[in-house]
């Protein structure tokens, strides 16, 4: 993979052998650097390199890919490396060198996909298999492929404390988690995906770092107090020495996409980066992203995950834009779920019925500049102009089922028809559909919080810390213990509940649909007009282009909706109902070109042209 990009810090493998060891570290006034083991176990000094403010480097003969090594302080300390590759000891513990060009890809004909093809599964690789490694996760991609999936996104993989944790809580940005498998782990799951036709998201970290194990203090001012997120301290983007804090971040960025061969990053939560320079962080990454795949003759692409409702993120510089590639539309999953669930707490007090349902098959952004009871001010800001393909959905992912309080999904939520209802309105939805491991199938295992620190101090924060934030919601103190080894172990899938009623009949409607908008370039987003309508009864219909219709009702009663004069123009291609899904089979047309729509289903038609 060639690229005009290299990273230039951490433990480097020179041609000749040597390991060029660079670190910013503008706040110690010395470094060495200890190689715990081989020809060159001992301690390097290092000296100050001319790239760059605040670089010392040094060069070491004899080291080598799988040597220990740490960086050791004035005052004796020894610590992990901030750009180290690999953490196998934990976030405590050594750096390991390893050598990115040692691992044979076979990916070579792999060029990536346009958004407007992804169909997205979102996966916790801890929890999706029993094994919870990358090598278990391979196991599964023939299953994702075969069920219409195109694109994995995998939670944060970055090295975090323990072995079981969301991956949020990252402190060691370039290092894969050592439980998941490693370096090597994820690079072979991700070739094997290449190999299964499947894009590879990953899901980055870049508004805060977790507690445990963050020693970067010590080496330069990462963060600052001018601002605050509910997460912790906030990254230093914009103040002194910030260029090197930049620097760190793109550069990881870009080595997830040269390294890894990543097709997309997805940054978690930016509305928590904050950076009021005149180029503002999130766009010099795109941009520097965008080269390195272009470099290596990719499709890279760079999602952002916001809550601001916010198309300045993904329209172009020219505009006055980041140039962000897509975002997620979290109002889609606010709409579909108050009206499925009945829920009015929280931020679903926004929400509810068949309306705000409607407008969110309609435009992204249920709210773009209007008044906001939950938030008692105007919300968001219209997206008109932007492209479809740059908005990802969904009616459950790991924010939305993981920060209830009990973890709990549609599979436990809802009955089966209205799971099948949820189902047709993500995929058929003119937007970039993102499932949610186990939403296939309707699993009802439930996907809670959990985390693995060593510090008791820290652990209990997080424990009154998760029964404060339900507060809003009325869930009570009814919340898992996340430090427990049986609330993560309650979070794995059962895959197995699949073959059974009534999981089958979710799963092959999930395929049908998957299969159907694979095929049908027409029921992916695109340039083709979208019109939405609602009635007071609960019924809603989608138009797309090359004549699709689908109906939806939203209701617990039965209504006749009439397609046109001409009933004979219009052909069903599937109902929820379809007792192959596990409905009843009650779909009936009429004469007159109308059709009984039952409670709580779905049916897709397409017009003759």
């Amino acid at each position: 993979m060639s690229s005009s990009w290299s990273l230039r810090r951490g433990a480097t493998i020179l041609p000749d052998g040597r390991v060029h060891v660079a670190v910013w570290a503008p706040a110690a006034e010395s470094l060495q650097v200890r190689v715990h083991d081989g020809p060159a176990a001992g301690t390097h000094r290092m000296e100050t390199a001319t790239e760059g403010e605040g670089v010392v480097e040094t060069v070491v003969q004899g080291a080598a890919a799988g040597n220990d090594y740490t960086f050791v302080l004035p005052d004796g300390r020894e610590l992990p490396d901030p750009v180290s590759r690999w953490q196998p000891h934990g976030v405590h513990g050594a750096s390991r060198i390893v050598d990115p060009a040692a691992f044979a890809w076979s990916d070579a004909s792999w060029k990536g996909m346009p958004l407007a093809d992804y169909a997205i599964y979102e996966l916790h690789m801890g929890t999706f298999t029993r094994e919870g490694t990358f090598d278990a996760a391979i196991a599964e991609l023939p299953r994702l492929a075969a069920l219409g999936i195109t694109a994995i996104e995998l939670m944060p993989v970055a090295q975090f404390p323990g072995e079981r944790n969301w991956g949020y809580d990252g402190v060691h940005l370039y290092a894969v988690q050592h439980s998941y498998g490693g370096p090597d782990g994820l690079k072979r799951l991700v070739d094997a995906a290449h190999g299964h036709g499947l894009a590879v998201v990953l899901d980055v970290v870049y508004n805060h770092l977790g507690p445990e194990g963050n020693y970067l203090d010590a080496f330069g001012p990462y963060f600052t107090d001018r601002y605050q997120t509910p997460w912790g301290r906030a990254v230093n983007y914009d103040g002194p020495h910030s260029d090197g804090v930049r620097r760190h971040v793109i550069d990881n960025a870009c080595h997830w996409i040269h390294e890894y061969h990543v097709d997309a990053l997805r940054l978690d939560a930016v509305h928590g980066i904050f950076d009021f320079g005149a180029l503002h962080l999130l766009q010099e990454l795109t941009d520097r992203v965008h080269d390195v795949g272009t470099a290596a003759g990719r499709t890279v692409v760079v999602i952002a995950e916001s809550d601001l409702n916010d198309p300045r993120l993904i329209e172009p510089a020219v505009e006055g834009g980041y140039g962000m590639d897509a975002q997620w539309a979290d109002d889609f999953h606010h709409a579909v779920h108050a009206a499925i669930t009945g829920e009015t707490s929280g931020y679903y007090s926004d929400f509810g019925g068949t309306e705000r349902v409607a407008d969110s098959l309609r435009e992204p952004f249920v709210y773009a500049g209007s008044l906001s009871a939950h938030r008692k001010r105007r919300h968001g800001a219209s997206s008109a102009g932007r492209p479809r393909a740059q908005f990802i959905v969904s009616v459950q992912n790991h924010d939305q089922v993981g920060n209830r309080a009990a973890g709990d999904r549609f599979g436990t939520l809802i009955p089966p028809d209205r799971q099948r209802v949820a189902a047709a309105l993500l995929l058929l939805s003119p937007y970039v559909p993102m499932l949610f491991m186990g939403e296939e199938y309707g699993e009802t295992n439930p996907f809670q919080y959990f985390i693995s620190h060593s510090d008791p101090g820290l652990v209990e924060a997080v424990r009154k810390g998760r029964r404060d934030e339900f507060a809003s919601f009325g869930w009570g103190d009814e919340v898992p213990d996340p430090q427990a080894a049986e609330t993560f172990v309650r979070s794995r899938l059962d895959t197995a509940k699949a073959a059974g009623p009534p999981h089958a009949g979710i799963q092959a409607l999930y395929t049908d649909l998957l299969l159907l908008r694979k095929a049908e370039a027409s029921l992916r987003p695109g340039g083709s007009p979208v019109e939405v309508g609602y009635d007071s009864d609960g019924i809603i219909s989608l138009d797309r282009a090359a004549g699709w219709r689908a109906l939806f009702n939203l209701s617990d009663v039965e209504h006749s909706v009439r397609l046109s004069a001409d009933a004979a123009a219009w052909t069903l291609h599937l109902t929820t109902d379809d007792e192959r899904y596990g409905g009843a089979g009650r779909s009936t047309s009429r004469d007159g070109g109308e059709f009984m729509l039952p409670a709580w289903s779905a049916a897709l038609f397409q017009r003759q042209q």
